[in-house]
């Protein structure tokens, strides 16, 4: 099922992602797997053909599209496997509007068109060994000394953490105020940022060509003219930004139940068992039927 909104453009525009990835992503992605990477190559190709950053606008070097090919870019990058969705969504539809919406002009300048290219990658710092969906509760710290932030934190469980060219970093730059998320503020780190390093990459049960892993910052001399936005607005930037994150979250695992649906009705129908079919049993139709009506509402969800 498709929505209403998608047009014919949409369509074309789908038909050759899906010729792209057929040729340059399906038949590696389980070598990406093994390796736990996806290439910088991969990344070159997408940007290549005006398949990152879909959203930004054509004065930064974007094609400035609609939400719906964000939607199929997450879509289709998903059905060849969540590990290679997962960093692609976040950089292009999930990081780079914060950028977009919130940065100055020499910001968007210095970032956005190496985003869309592919030659940078971008993370996005929130979660901490003792904070996560808490983001008041987060205790990575910055203070403004003359030109510089000095930054001190650790964070864990970053998307891209490892390969990232800059990373925003959610940070309280007043401790003291009350309450604490008006303390928050967002700060980019590039990646030769004296102070800071990158840790481990994380092991994970699935997803292992996404780069996941932990960021350390001790005494990060970051450029004030990093600051993200005002001091002090992190927390409502986050609260803005975050639906849409949730909803390309919710497309991708909508993916992932069609998929394994799919999966599953080749097996019923291939498994024998007492010389029949198992996909001929009444107890699996039934099941099956079950599936397919909670992943027909979700899709249906998604779409309004």
């Amino acid at each position: 099922m498709s929505g209403d909104f998608f047009s014919e453009e949409h369509n074309m525009f789908r038909r050759t992602l899906r010729k792209m990835l057929e040729k340059e992503a399906y038949p590696y992605f389980e070598e990406w797997e093994r390796k736990r990477e996806v290439p910088r190559a991969f990344w070159s190709k997408l940007g290549e053909q005006g398949y990152l950053c879909p959203m930004v606008s054509e004065t930064y070097s974007g094609l400035g599209l609609d939400f719906g090919y964000s939607m199929i870019l997450a879509e289709e990058l998903e059905r060849v496997g969540a590990g290679l969705a997962s960093g692609i969504v976040l950089h292009s539809d999930i990081v780079i509007p914060y950028i977009e919406q919130y940065g100055t002009e020499e910001q968007k300048k210095r970032w956005l068109p190496k985003s869309i290219t592919g030659e940078f990658i971008s993370a996005i710092a929130m979660t901490e060994p003792g904070a996560g969906s808490d983001l008041a509760g987060i205790q990575t710290t910055a203070y403004l000394e003359g030109d510089f932030y000095i930054l001190n934190g650790e964070k864990t469980f970053i998307t891209n953490g490892i390969n990232a060219d800059f990373v925003v970093v959610v940070c309280k730059t007043n401790p003291n105020v009350n309450p604490s998320h008006r303390g928050i503020s967002l700060i980019v780190v590039e990646k030769d940022t004296p102070g800071f390093k990158r840790g481990k990459k994380l092991n994970k049960i699935g997803m292992h060509s996404s780069d996941t892993g932990e960021l350390i910052f001790e005494d990060a001399k970051v450029p004030a003219e990093n600051l993200l936005g005002e001091e002090g607005k992190g927390f409502y930037y986050l609260m803005d930004k975050l639906q849409q994150e949730r909803l390309l979250v919710a497309i991708e695992v909508q993916v992932e139940a069609e998929e394994m649906f799919r999966i599953t009705k080749e097996y019923v129908k291939s498994r024998k068992a007492f010389n029949r079919s198992i996909a001929d049993f009444q107890n699996t139709q039934f099941k099956l039927a079950e599936m397919a009506t909670e992943i027909d509402i979700g899709r249906n969800y998604i779409i309004h």
